[in-house]
């Protein structure tokens, strides 16, 4: 009866293992690697499109911030819109040198 157990046992440790090299060989054959492909350009697609989305929502609240400064008729500093960069000329928010318009 034991080694009926472990004969059993063994069998299904063997299909688990057949069945895990099966899938990691499928991987490297053209279509599995076709797959992997497929799927890592729809991941960086995706990306791409949250950044775009990203830089858009902020593109149109600073664009109301401009909008609504101008309908006042006050000056960015008046607004609080000239605080993206700091006194030294790093831009606050990305660590960027700035100095004189141009970025280094």
């Amino acid at each position: 009866m034991k080694r009926l157990f472990w004969l059993g046992v063994g069998l299904a440790a063997g299909a688990l293992v057949v069945r895990a090299v099966t899938r990691r060989a499928q991987s490297f054959t053209p279509r599995g690697i076709a797959a992997g492909v497929s799927s890592s350009a729809g991941n960086v697609l995706d990306s791409v499109r949250g950044f775009v989305d990203d830089v858009r929502e902020g593109m149109a609240e600073r664009e109301a911030q401009i909008h609504a400064a101008f309908a006042e008729g006050v000056t960015f500093e008046e607004a609080g819109l000239d605080d993206r960069f700091d006194d030294a000329g790093f831009d606050v928010d990305q660590d960027d040198f700035v100095q004189e318009g141009k970025h280094h």
